[in-house]
This record gives structure tokens, sequence and C-alpha cells, in this order.
């Protein structure tokens, strides 16, 4: 699809369709060829077609909670969440309109879970929906016992007797020597699991069933094929102005989220959206591209720009954001209250902006953690992180004749050393591929390794 017919029907589908607003008696509004409208404070609602749940468009996603080490709790196991900041976090965000919470029993080390249970015990029920999954990734998980037990703990963690929002969580991917027919055929149907859940939303405990995607376009093509069965009441989708064109650019094996979109929007289902901000890599860029942002709109953040095109399509229900520091809550609140939508030129800004980031390849990794641990101490996500921080500030160059090449591999090796300790880096990579299974992007760890490692070597040398 081309820029032209891309425009063309995302200002169709828009205009045909409205947002709720946060007042009840507020009419729907069409969200493209109307003038923009400052943020008045009140927070974007989107309908559930099968509930009439009014579900804020920003939901806060429970991956990253704060540490009293002032980090994120989704990257290591010895660090302690910092409950009266999560405490904080969620008083404020209820207080200006979130009402979406997601998390998962895998979240955090298996800690978030936990930890949102006693946050969300001090708020009114009916105030805020809880958005879980059943992660039985390990093949442990699979037998119908292990599975239901994983789910009966979701609810005692949580402090809830409801779940509002249930996902199978992950499907599409693979697991040791199954394929992702397989994994998907054991995970939840030959044990019956799927059937079980189905009787679990028909008695009221689960009130919404849905599932989210990575992987094998053929797994995403089979779950909604069960549509008529299931009667899926929103599908979780990976989407963002790059990933919506150019999702195989960035990793052969993602789907484009136009059609994953246009699938779910036919049926009616409402999308949910994860990494909007494709890992962090459209929360800041290189400086020339990020230049052509500000000068449209100076006042902005480039992170915010990736979440006011996600506001622009009818059919998004909510965009979740892992908010670590209160600052996170805060200014995505703003964007969504209410939010305004992108125009036609900007949505062709944004394209550009893509293409002129898929010159500069990253590595695709999410930092999900599913790789870790590494048998052998590898820190995965900490390397690839380091490697992409890099490319979006410049700071990886192709060859040492390049102009800021000395200030660039200063800045490598020094921050390579400060953001993952030495003996974690990919020169102790074995190259096992014990991670590969596990990534839901799936990136061939093993050999992106050995080639940081080849780079940060001939960045050694080059300072002999």
């Amino acid at each position: 699809m081309d820029r032209r017919d891309f425009l063309k029907r995302l200002s169709a589908a828009t205009a045909t369709m409205g947002l709720a607003a946060c007042t009840p008696a507020e009419k729907t509004k069409e969200i493209i060829g109307t003038k923009s409208k400052k943020p008045t404070g009140e927070m974007t609602y989107r309908t559930v077609p099968t509930s009439g749940d009014k579900v804020s468009l920003l939901g806060y996603g429970c991956m990253r909670l704060p540490t009293v080490q002032h980090g994120s709790a989704r990257e290591q196991k010895d660090i302690e969440i910092d409950q009266e900041e999560l405490n904080a976090h969620v008083d404020y965000a209820i207080e200006h309109g979130i009402n979406y919470f997601d998390t998962s029993p895998v979240y955090c080390q298996g800690r978030s879970e936990h930890h949102m249970g006693i946050a969300l015990k001090r708020i009114p029920r009916e105030k805020f929906l809880i958005a879980t999954k059943l992660s039985n990734f390990a093949q442990e998980y699979w037998s119908r016992e292990k599975s239901i037990e994983m789910y009966r703990n979701s609810f005692k963690e949580l402090q809830v007797d409801t779940i509002d929002y249930m996902l199978l969580h992950a499907i599409g991917g693979t697991s040791g020597e199954y394929n992702s027919t397989q994994t998907f055929e054991k995970r939840y149907i030959e044990n019956g699991i799927l059937d079980f859940l189905l009787e679990e939303r028909a008695k009221g405990k689960i009130r919404h069933l849905g599932f989210s995607y990575h992987g094998d376009i053929a797994i995403f093509d089979r779950a909604l094929a069960m549509h008529d069965k299931c009667k899926w009441d929103f599908v979780q989708i990976q989407m963002n102005y790059v990933d919506w064109l150019h999702a195989k650019e960035v990793n052969p094996n993602n789907t484009n989220a136009e059609y994953l979109y246009a699938e779910l929007e036919k049926r009616n289902i409402p999308a949910i959206i994860m990494e909007p901000l494709l890992g962090g890599r459209l929360a800041s860029t290189l400086s020339f591209i990020a230049a052509k942002l500000k000068a449209h709109r100076p006042e902005d953040s480039i992170a915010k720009w990736a979440l006011r095109y996600l506001g622009s399509f009818p059919n998004v229900l909510t965009v979740l954001s892992g908010m670590t520091y209160m600052e996170n809550v805060k200014e995505n609140i703003d964007t969504y209250s209410p939010v305004e939508p992108c125009t036609e030129e900007e949505l062709a800004l944004l394209e550009e902006v893509a293409q002129a980031m898929l010159r500069y390849p990253s590595v695709p990794c999410t930092g999900c953690q599913y790789c870790m641990p590494c048998p052998y101490g590898v820190n995965i996500p900490g390397i690839f992180q380091h490697y992409n921080k890099c490319i979006n500030e410049g700071n990886v160059s192709v060859s040492n004749q390049d102009e800021n090449y000395v200030k660039a591999r200063r800045a490598f090796l020094m921050g390579y050393d400060r953001a993952v300790s030495k003996l974690r880096q990919a020169d102790h990579c074995i190259g096992c591929g014990a991670c590969v299974s596990h990534c839901p992007q799936g990136i061939k760890i093993p050999a992106e390794m050995q080639r940081i490692d080849k780079y940060v070597e001939s960045l050694k040398q080059s300072m002999d």
C-alpha cells in the first residue's frame, strides 16, 4: 500500500467512527478532518462493543513497575518494587481517568500481579478494569491442572473476584522442539484450557476474553477463524507507525500492523496496542530525524507523536504504556486527555520518519525478558538496549572515516561497560541457542551477539 492509499484509507475509516468522551452526555466526534483542539484535561475513552465498557485510551502497562533503586522492575530479580511509589502512580492514574491496568503472572519476574493487587485493593472496584494473562509458556504449565493453577493464582494475587480482561498470552510463538501450531495446540486446545476459559466467561468469572499475538501469522489467522466459537471481545497486537507498514523490515518474523488491524476491524473486534514505542525506539531517535518532528510541533516529545498516531485509529481500544516514572504517567495522560489525532500531513510525516529510521537498523528487541536468564549469564536485553540506544543517539559508526567516529567510539565503549558488566557482555555468548525459541520477536540472538561483539572488538582495536 502506498502512502496515498494509506492516508485515504485511514481518513475514510476514522471519518465514520467516533470516540466516546469522558462525559457520557457528550456526543461522539469525528477524529479526522476536524481542526485540532487543545487538550481539556478529560481522558478519551473507547467503548467495548460486547459489554459497553468505557475503557481509557491510555492503559497502564504493569511490566515496568518502579523500584526503590529508581529503575524498572522488568530488568532484574534482585531489586525491590517500590510499593509506595506504585501506589502513587495508581492513585494519579485513577484520578486522571486511566481505568485499564494490564499485568501478567510473569511480569516483573513474577511480582507484578502481587504488587498491583496491593495497589488496586485500595481503590473502589468499579473504578478500575484489570487485565491479566494465562502465561503458560513453560512446558511444565501445559497440563490442564498447572494452567488452571496459574489462572486461579491470578485472582489471589490481584485480590479480585473477577478478571475484567483475560488473555491467552503471546500466541504464535514456538517452544523447544514444537512449532507454533503445536505449541498453540498444547497450551490451549489439547488440554481443554480454551474451553475452560470460555466456561469461566460464561459464569462471569472472566468478563472479556481475548489473546495477545506475537510470531507466526498462521496462528493469528487461526485464532480469528475461531471467532464464531470464541466470540473474542478484544485482541492485543503490536502496532506503531513503523510496524504499520514496515514490521517485516524491522523483523522478518513480524507481521505488518496494517494487516492485523484490518482483520480485527472487519470483525468489529477492538484492538489493544502493545509496544507503541517499539521497545523505546520511538521515544527518542537520531537527532536529524527528531528535528523533522520538532520543527512541526516544537513542544511535543518524540514519544507523544507515537501515542497520538495510535489514538488516530478508531478501532484502538486502549494503548498500553509501561510507565516506570511519574513523569511518564503525567506526560502520557496529557497526550490522551483528550487525544488530538494526527492530521493527514502529520501521518505522511510519520511515514517519512519511519522510512528514515529503517535506514539505521537496530535489533528488534522489546526488552520483554522472555530470553532470560541466560545459562551463561549474558545480559541479552541489556546488550541490545545499549546497542539500540547508541544507534538512536548516533553513536554507532560504520567506518572509522566517519566524522564523529572518535566521539561515537568513546560513547559506545564507555556506555557499554556502564550498562552491562564485563562478565555479562556479548563476548560471553557461546551460541548455545537456548534463548532463541523464547523470543517472541524471532531474533536470532546468538548471531546478533556475535555481530555486536565483533563491532565492540573493532572499536577496541582502533584504539590501539
